[in-house]
């Protein structure tokens, strides 16, 4: 089995976002990789506990997945949720038609490294009722079992590897994408099927993989089957899902299809219309 190489890479850069929070931004709006608008990564250094935070701020039109490998993440929002995940789980949001939140970040002794995506939502959802959700690792699921050579957790999405097949507890991220965090031993060879619309994306944040180094994000787009071979003990977050093909206006937190819905978001948000009223977890 050859590794099938990436039909383009992307290399992270440096840069803060929130109340000085230092990140690396792996992929940002002017990528080209639809569904996904966004992802950074957040990582300290152990005993660094000045690390920042998001204080109160807006969001409408897509969703948020907040993973985390050591530390952990709190988030209090204008809904009434309020909940912390700890390393190895996830914080989800989706904006809707609107919501304020605050996340708090908790580093470990050893540091704190996490991940933060965005997802478009289609036009015919963005102005939903606003939705969150906390997935612990109790939940994450696992291919195969824990003490196998491969580590393969779905935190979102169905997935269909040479391993076996799984599903994450999110049945969903966007419309219809999905995420996982693989380990894979060095020399182990993993392939993925995939939908031929579906674009897939792999960041390797750990060791290394045949035609893919630490801190790069490979881009797929067209295939049915990716193979993975890991030069090294890896770690690869991946994602897929199908382009939405829709235009996108962007202004800060806000992301919709028309300046004009831009306009009516800032103008919701300045008079205190964004906020939708409570709603119940899924």
């Amino acid at each position: 089995m050859n590794p099938t190489p990436p039909d383009s890479i992307r290399h992270s850069h440096p840069t803060q976002d929130g109340a000085g929070v230092k990140i690396r931004r792996i992929h940002d709006f002017g990528g080209g990789l639809d569904p996904f608008l966004m992802l950074d990564e957040l990582k300290t250094a152990p005993g660094d506990e000045d690390v920042g935070g998001f204080p109160d701020h807006p969001h409408r039109g897509f969703e948020t997945l907040t993973y985390l490998v050591r530390g952990g993440v709190s988030h209090r929002d204008s809904m009434g949720n309020e909940g912390q995940v700890q390393a190895g789980g996830a914080q989800w949001m989706s904006a809707g038609r609107g919501v304020i939140h605050s996340e708090t970040l908790h580093p470990e002794p050893e540091g704190l490294h996490g991940f933060q995506l965005w997802v478009n939502l289609p036009a015919a959802r963005k102005m939903e009722p606003p939705r969150y959700r906390d997935v612990g690792t109790d939940v994450m699921r696992h291919l195969p079992e824990e003490d196998a050579p491969l580590d393969f957790k779905a935190v979102a999405g169905s997935w269909q590897t040479s391993a076996g097949d799984t599903e994450g507890p999110l049945g969903q991220i966007g419309e219809g994408a999905g995420m996982a965090d693989l380990s894979l031993p060095a020399g182990y060879r993993l392939s993925l099927a995939v939908q031929l619309d579906e674009r897939v994306l792999g960041y390797v944040f750990e060791g290394a993989l045949t035609g893919l180094n630490a801190g790069e994000l490979g881009v797929w787009h067209g295939h049915t089957m990716i193979h993975l071979i890991a030069r090294q003990d890896s770690r690869v977050l991946l994602f897929k899902g199908r382009p939405l093909e829709e235009p996108i206006a962007h202004y800060g937190p806000f992301v919709m299809n028309s300046d004009a819905e831009i306009q009516q978001a800032i103008s919701d948000y300045q008079s205190g219309r964004l906020a939708a009223r409570p709603a119940s977890i899924d």
